[in-house]
């Protein structure tokens, strides 16, 4: 499996963005994508998630602000981005495992795009 994420930039507080994540390869044995970030000088933190069924789920500090969908068709995950703060800086990578995300820690991922740098500006 294979993911491309793309879509980061520079936006100013309050503004908005929606990153993507293209996939390709043997998808069907994927359970949960994914979307994670890693600010400088911190771990690499759950975001959101979203399951093969389309069930979501969010961390707590992007629940209300952030939405995480999927295109079957297109083989594409997405996140979009609202209400943005200068705190959702960082790296922002999607995932995608045969098993439910929030079962494993970050570093037992099995699949990794690389990361799209999201800068927020206050």
């Amino acid at each position: 499996v294979q993911l491309q994420a793309s879509g980061g930039g520079l936006v100013q507080a309050g503004g908005s963005l929606r990153l993507s994540c293209a996939a390709s390869g043997s998808l069907s044995s994927i359970y949960s994508m994914g979307w994670y970030r890693q600010a400088a000088g911190k771990q690499r933190e759950f975001v959101a998630i979203i399951s093969s069924g389309g069930n979501t789920r969010y961390a707590d500090s992007v629940e209300g602000r952030f939405t995480i969908s999927r295109d079957n068709v297109k083989n594409t995950m997405y996140l979009q981005m609202m209400s943005l703060k200068s705190e959702d800086t960082a790296v922002y990578y999607c995932a995608a495992d045969p098993i439910d995300l929030l079962r494993i820690s970050p570093m037992d991922v099995k699949y990794w795009g690389q990361g799209t740098l999201v800068t927020v500006s206050s």
